[in-house]
């Protein structure tokens, strides 16, 4: 593994418990970093704190991304630790609600929107200002190739991913000139324990999308988070990267 300079940063990583989140967090230490982990998975939440102190500084922060009140409180909570944030990786969500679109409640549309986008918004909302004020930051919001080409049977999770790599591409061009970068990694099908919430059927028509064969590894996945993360990431901003074994059409 090549060891990425981030050296002396100190990082957020929303979802951290497990899967992508975890990797990423545990990407970050190796090279370098200070890590604030956020979820909502207390139980999982000190689990993984405890075994990433061996590599390097960490905190555990209980928060659900979704909920403003809690973002705002999770922020305060982290500033008193780590009062300069540089990279935001905000990864925190759900798995889908498999069912055809024209069936789903507004609960299941509202829980798919909460989770998946607007805890996107609140995350990056607590971060920007700080990374303005100090001209350089690096935000990284994790989405789904489903939000690039849509996928029959999970719509809300679609629209919701969709518009997490919107938000992306808008806010990487707001925050241009800035410092700040902001990217979009859009991975396909990823072995994490987010798996475990969808149907084989499902899976099965995921995997037989990827040429390549089999699923990704959530440490994949971290290795091209890390790079975006990092001070060498100076002149891609509002660009979605995906991570799907060749499933990408766009």
């Amino acid at each position: 593994m090549n060891r990425i300079d981030l050296d002396g940063r100190n990082a957020i990583v929303t979802g951290a418990a497990k899967g992508i989140g975890y990797a990423a967090a545990e990407r970050f230490l190796d090279s370098g970093a200070k890590v604030s982990l956020w979820d909502f998975n207390r139980e999982a939440l000190d689990n993984a704190a405890e075994r990433l102190a061996a590599k390097g500084e960490v905190q555990a922060v209980h928060v659900d991304c979704g909920d403003e009140d809690a973002v705002a409180a999770a922020m305060r909570e982290t500033a008193d630790r780590f009062p300069a944030i540089d990279i935001l990786i905000a990864n925190a969500g759900v798995a889908g609600i498999v069912k055809p679109a024209w069936e789903y409640t507004m609960d299941d549309w509202h829980h798919l929107m909460r989770n998946d986008l607007t805890s996107v918004f609140l995350c990056c909302r607590a971060v920007v200002p700080g990374m303005i004020e100090r001209g350089y930051g690096r935000i990284v919001i994790v989405s789904s190739i489903a939000g690039m080409e849509g996928a029959p049977g999970n719509g809300a999770y679609a629209a919701a991913k969709g518009g997490a790599i919107t938000y992306a591409k808008t806010l990487g061009k707001e925050l241009a000139k800035t410092g700040v970068m902001v990217n979009c990694s859009a991975p396909s099908g990823i072995d994490t324990p987010l798996l475990g919430d969808i149907t084989p059927e499902y899976m099965e028509t995921v995997t037989s999308k990827m040429p390549i064969g089999r699923l990704g590894t959530a440490e994949e996945v971290a290795a091209q988070i890390a790079w975006l993360a990092s001070e060498e990431c100076s002149f891609s901003t509002g660009a979605v990267y995906d991570t799907s074994g060749g499933r990408a059409v766009y």
